[in-house]
């Protein structure tokens, strides 16, 4: 359900780190679920810097109004523009077109500090 080869953070966010470029990141299957259908996405902006933790854009949907957290610390590099015409891509692609931003991070040991998929997914099995 939730890849393999991705990070998972406490507020639903996935990170992809290929290599040691700029990683990317977006929200999870079960978070989009959660929303419901998403109408608007307020992104960072290129060359923002952003904390972990820290909320950097907004997740609307038909439900509710959702904080978009930076699961890492560093520089936006790129934001996913193809949101803006069409967020629901998050609701049908999360973990492909679906992404958000890209982060190139000040400091890569902070991935150890996510989650792999499956304690994400007993996480939120839990809840």
């Amino acid at each position: 359900m939730h890849p393999e080869d991705l990070h998972y953070s406490a507020e639903h966010e996935w990170v992809r780190a290929d290599g040691d470029g700029p990683v990317r990141i977006g929200i999870t299957d079960y978070a989009q679920d959660q929303l419901g259908d998403i109408v608007y996405i307020q992104l960072p902006e290129v060359g923002d810097t952003v904390q972990a933790g820290s909320a950097v854009g907004e997740l609307e949907s038909t439900k509710s109004v959702s904080d978009l957290f930076a699961p890492v610390t560093g520089t936006v590099t790129a934001v996913n523009e193809a949101l803006s015409s069409g967020p629901e891509l998050c609701n049908s692609d999360p973990y492909g077109d679906g992404w958000i931003f890209e982060v190139d991070m000040t400091d890569r040991d902070q991935l150890a500090g996510l989650m792999a998929a499956t304690d994400y997914e007993a996480t939120i099995t839990s809840q």
